[in-house]
């Protein structure tokens, strides 16, 4: 008889007390026909084998786990840094982008929207409709088109529709908003490519499927490295949590291995402005799902923050509110300066430029105590040429 996993979601879609599709009537038909077919396509020998296909050729992968020596050097113990950042559109967000179109071609949709904060899930999603052929439209927040101008003109180039979202604090939220109320209006030939482990069931495990190459490559290189499959610990940042979903994936039943999930603490968690929900959030229902998320005395989902454009999210996907709430997950809070200094510090010691949400997870090894033999994972999820204004005008470069 096979052991049931604690940590993975169960056939009601959830994960412990957290998860479900809790959603308007008039998105039930969309839900339940994904939640029909989903695993069948995934599991099916004709999917696997174009998407592995194109991990390969395509994408890049596998991508490096990288022994970072000086980092190593400094911070007294052994630490790897599996490359995301070198797949092709150079984020982690590809591995899902890649996916989902395979899923929504095999469901015969022929449009396609998405939702993006730091852009790098928008580019994925424009990338795989051009590679498809699809009709692509992305909804993004105004706040965050301004602040990551080089991604919104690389989804034109590639020929999706950018619809600026203008409500609230024009950011992830909003934009998520925008690209469900679209789904409504358009469900028959419209597949809404949700860009991380949230929003109703079977989402949160369909992003997490794909992303779980990350971890199961890790598994293998730390086999071929250090003779073991499996590092100490594994860091990764938390916005929505996609990166750190794949990152752990393959470790969540092992508990040998430590997961460090590290939020945006933006300019401190009891500021006002932050992002980071499970420090300061509550139960509730956010984009259809129940998890942490950051809300008033009345319920009222609040604003976040965050220097990441990425991590601003003010829920966090039901996978790692569970993680939270068995223990299993240890949650770190990493403020702006924070994380801006991580990203200088591996910058100068390694040569290698981070993107800002990945500089969080860096910032970590400021927060945490290894031993001299630990084997320690960092997940740089993206690359830092979409930051390059920020950090300029913030090191006055």
């Amino acid at each position: 008889m096979t052991k049931k996993k604690k940590y993975q979601v169960d056939d009601k879609g959830m994960y412990g007390r957290f998860g479900g599709a809790y959603i308007p009537e008039m998105l039930y038909p969309n839900i339940e026909n994904l939640k029909a077919k989903y695993i069948g396509i995934i599991e099916s020998d004709k999917f696997q084998t174009e998407y592995k296909n194109l991990l390969k050729d395509y994408v890049g992968r596998p991508s490096p786990l990288y022994f970072s020596k000086r980092l190593s050097d400094k911070y007294n113990t052994n630490i790897f840094l599996k490359r995301e950042d070198l797949n092709h559109t150079g984020a982690h967000k590809i591995n899902n982008t890649v996916g989902q179109i395979l899923i929504a071609r095999e469901m015969g949709k022929e449009r396609i929207i998405a939702e993006t904060g730091a852009g790098q899930h928008g580019v994925a999603t424009a990338t795989a409709c051009a590679l498809m052929g699809l009709k692509c439209v992305v909804y993004m927040g105004e706040t965050d088109m301004e602040r990551q101008a080089p991604n919104v003109a690389r989804m034109k180039m590639l020929g999706a529709e950018v619809i600026p979202a203008r409500s609230g604090n024009k950011t992830l939220k909003d934009a998520t908003n925008e690209a469900l109320r679209d789904w409504i209006c358009n469900p028959e030939d419209t597949f809404y490519l949700i860009g991380s482990v949230v929003g109703p069931h079977p989402y949160p495990d369909i992003v997490a499927r794909l992303q779980a190459v990350i971890s199961e490559e890790i598994k293998q290189q730390m086999q071929e490295k250090r003779g073991k499959d499996h590092p100490d610990c594994v860091i990764a940042c938390v916005g929505g949590g996609s990166n750190a979903a794949g990152s752990f994936y393959h470790f969540l039943e092992d508990e040998r291995v430590k997961l460090v999930a590290v939020e945006a603490a933006g300019l401190g968690t009891d500021s006002g402005e932050t992002a980071a929900t499970i420090a300061m959030g509550d139960e509730g229902i956010i984009h259809g799902s129940k998890t942490y998320l950051m809300q008033d005395d009345d319920g009222q989902i609040t604003e976040p923050y965050s220097i990441s454009a990425g991590l601003d999210y003010p829920g966090i996907g039901p996978m790692h509110a569970n993680l939270k709430d068995t223990g299993r997950g240890t949650f770190l809070s990493v403020t702006d300066q924070e994380a801006l200094d991580a990203a200088l510090e591996l910058t100068q010691l390694e040569g290698i430029i981070p993107a800002l949400e990945s500089a969080h997870a860096l910032a970590a090894l400021k927060k945490l105590t290894f031993k001299p033999e630990e084997n320690v994972v960092i997940t740089i999820s993206g690359r830092g040429d979409k930051d390059m204004e920020t950090y300029r005008q913030h090191f006055g470069f």
